[in-house]
Order: C-alpha cells, then structure tokens, then sequence
C-alpha cells in the first residue's frame, strides 16, 4: 500500500491524550497506521489536499441495526412508542431474507461512511427465511468500513409472554451454536482488526434469564464483547420490575452483563445507583438522541454518566427509529439535549465530538483507533469548513455547532472510502436501485 499524504489540514482535532488542535498540519499515513503529524511533510504516493479543511479521528457508531434500512418512516409506527412501533414492524421484517439484510447493511455503511463514520457495530438478532449474520459481514467488506457486528438473538415470542412475534424467535440452543459459528468463523482479535463480532441477546424482554446468563459465558470463554438494550423506556422499566423484580440495572449485573466487555444501548431511564454501577464495572453505554427523541423515550443522562466516569460512545440505531444515519446529527443532538436537560453549558461542541470519535471507540473496546496520533489506525475523517454550513463561523473547529453535516473524504485503515462526498468503494446508485426494489415488494405486501 502506498504512503497518503493529508496535507496543510486548516485544524486537526488530534483527540488524542492531551486533546491537542493543531493547524497548518501534514498527517502521513504507511500501511494503514498514522506515521508522522507535523507540517511541511513530503511523500512520494497519493496526496490529499485538506486546505480550508478541519480534519477529525473518524466517528465511531455504538449501536444500529442496518436491516432497518428497508423500513424508514413505515406508516402505523410513525407516532408509536417503542413496544407499538415494535409491533408495527415485526410483521414486515418477518419477510426479510439474506438479500433484504445484504442490501440494507450496505445502504446503511455508506451513510454512516458519509457522515463521517469509520467503524460501526450492528445489532442483528432477527434471521428469518434464511438470513445470517454474514450476509451483513459481506456488506461491510464490500463497503469499506470498520465493522463490530454482533450475533443478537431473540428467544421468548408472544406465546410465552414476550414481545416477538413467534416466527421471529429462535430456539435457545441454535441461537448458541451460531453464536460459537459466527465467532470462530471471522471474529479477528488482532490490532487494526477490521472485523469483531459480539454476541447480543435483543433484550431482557426477548430473551430468557438463562440465555442471558449463557451468552455472558460463551463471550467471555471466546474474549468477544457483549451487547444489548437496556433501560430505553418507561415501559422497559416496568417490565423489568413486573417480570424480575428489580430494575433494568440491577438485573443486568445479577446475570454477568457489567464490566468492561459490555456496553448497553440508550440506558435512558439508568437511575444515580446504577449509573455508579456502570461507572465502577466499566461498563459502557451507546446513547442514541434522535432515536430516543423520535419514540418520545426521554433523555438518558449523558451528563452524569460522563461526570461518574461511564464510558459513553453514540449510535444511530435502526433507521426504522431514526429514520436517518448521520453521525454528525447525532452529535448535534448529544450537545442539545444535555443542554435542553441541564443548562447552556452541560456540554460543548468539543465534547460531543470527543464521545462520537474517542468515546465510541472506548466503548468498543478499540484503543487503536478514535485518536489521530502516530501509531493509531488511520481511520480520518476529512470535513470541508469553506462551504456554506460554516460561512461566518469564528471556530471551524465546532463542528457540531456550525460545520458540514456530511464528510468531504472519509479514510479507513488509509484506504478512501469518500472522495470528494461521494462513496468511491462500490456501485452507490446501483444498490439504491436494489433496495427501493426490495422496498416495493415489501410495501406491496402489506
């Protein structure tokens, strides 16, 4: 692989330990790594012009569920809170197959690549009419992007007192046997890994006590993450204490789901004992703003979490509940809502932009990334500050204040994924076509 040269960066927001903002800065990529950051750098490979530019680690998606791609702004689960909405849904995504998760995973890499978004987990625990967790791993191959998939699984359906549907669930003893395949098969420990898979239970409301408490056991016999959602709503508290009588936290840690291994999604409703909890255990957190506004959950207290010492990253969620992809936007609305909650200065730019670069890759474990430093991944999100979106702005740096809401060049591993705003790794409108096709014979079903 050739050396890059980032050249004469307008800023460089580094991230790294002493969260240093450089200007008029070269950054040398070799072999995938960061060499060298300082100006007047000279290289004899590809050259990437960053003037007017502000440059940035690349953002780090916690949580999604790419399949949901298929089904944005679906009608009847518009105006639904989470257990509705789910009820709307499960039906159609019962229809799914291997082409409706390849084709969605892909469309929903590249607008995270397009944001800005270097490395994304997923969260897929429905496999129905023959889908698998590798259809999405061919996806991520295809697009570029670092991926974090996770082997989720649902277990109890509404016979049994659960939400899914029971065409939707799966038995307990499949569910762990394609848990060991899919690990053994391209879980990649290595540093610079392209590809780590975890294991993800949905939730306590669609899972049993005991697979709880296997799928801990086996992530932690394989050395891989763990992950589902916890405490999203009011709803999801009340089930915990009708059906386990204890709160959502409480619960996770009697069955092994605390440490530095697990991260949780939204915890918007976590209360003072289990945000201590988390923060003594080292457990992490994906917070989710736009999805947990647009199901009306509330506001999860990122403020306190981040002052007790929790490990915060963002995440988009599916796109049945966002309906968008952006990163950026994702940031934005951190910053805002903590605002909205605690007061003008609960958080600044800076900070909502460190959890979407250095936080997420906290949480995912991922120590050789989030930063621009010598030695990390060169995984570099470029954004172009001398367009409109920052006209007048007096700090290019606060992006999320006043800057571009979409990546002019987007690195991973030193490999261009954006170039120029647009997805240079595969085929875009092509795919866009497959997937308004698979659209169509899924609203047509309906």
């Amino acid at each position: 692989m050739q050396d890059i040269l980032i050249k004469s960066a307008k800023t460089v927001l580094t991230m790294d330990d002493t969260r240093r903002e450089l200007t008029q800065t070269d950054i040398l990529i070799r072999h995938g790594v960061i060499a060298k950051i300082e100006p007047n750098l000279s290289a004899t490979g590809q050259i990437i012009h960053a003037g007017g530019c502000v440059v940035t680690p690349g953002l780090v998606n916690t949580h999604h569920h790419l399949y949901q791609t298929l089904t944005r702004a679906v009608p009847g689960g518009q105006d639904a809170l989470l257990f509705g909405w789910l009820k709307t849904l499960y039906p159609i995504w019962a229809r799914f197959g291997p082409d409706e998760m390849r084709v969605s995973a892909m469309i929903g890499l590249a607008e995270l690549a397009l944001s800005g978004c270097s490395m994304s987990s997923d969260h897929l625990y429905l496999y129905p009419n023959g889908a698998r967790l590798d259809d999405t791993i061919d996806a991520a191959r295809a697009v570029g992007l670092r991926f974090h998939p996770t082997r989720g699984a649902m277990s109890i359906g509404v016979s049994e007192g659960g939400l899914p549907p029971d065409a939707l669930v799966e038995s307990e003893a499949a569910i762990v046997k394609d848990c060991i395949r899919v690990i053994d098969a391209y879980h990649d420990a290595s540093e610079g890994s392209m590809l780590r898979v975890g294991v993800a239970p949905c939730s306590p409301f669609s899972v049993s006590r005991e697979l709880m408490r296997d799928a801990a056991v086996l992530a932690r016999d394989k050395g891989v993450m763990m992950h589902t959602h916890l405490a999203e709503n009011t709803e999801d508290i009340a089930y915990s204490q009708a059906h386990f009588g204890c709160r959502p936290g409480q619960y996770a840690e009697d069955l092994g789901w605390t440490g530095a291994d697990v991260w949780h999604a939204h915890c918007v409703k976590l209360n003072n004992a289990e945000i201590a909890m988390f923060a003594g255990s080292s457990t992490g957190v994906a917070h989710c703003p736009c999805s947990n506004c647009r199901l009306g959950s509330g506001i999860a207290p990122v403020r306190a979490m981040r002052d007790a010492g929790v490990r915060v990253g963002l995440g988009v969620d599916g796109s049945a509940s966002n309906d968008v992809g952006n990163l950026m936007t994702e940031a934005r609305q951190t910053m805002l809502l903590q605002r909205v909650a605690q007061g003008a200065n609960a958080m600044s730019a800076r900070e909502a932009l460190e959890i979407a670069t250095l936080g997420g890759a906290t949480v995912l474990g991922r120590d050789d990334c989030g930063q621009i430093a010598v030695g990390k991944r060169a995984d570099i999100a470029i954004w172009d500050v001398s367009g409109v979106e920052s006209a007048g702005s007096w700090d290019p740096a606060a992006l999320v204040l006043a800057g571009p809401s979409k990546v002019k060049h987007l690195l991973v591993e030193g490999r261009q994924i954006v170039r120029d705003g647009r997805i240079v790794s595969f085929d875009l409108p092509l795919i866009i076509s497959e997937q308004n096709r698979l659209v169509k014979r899924l609203s047509d079903q309906v």
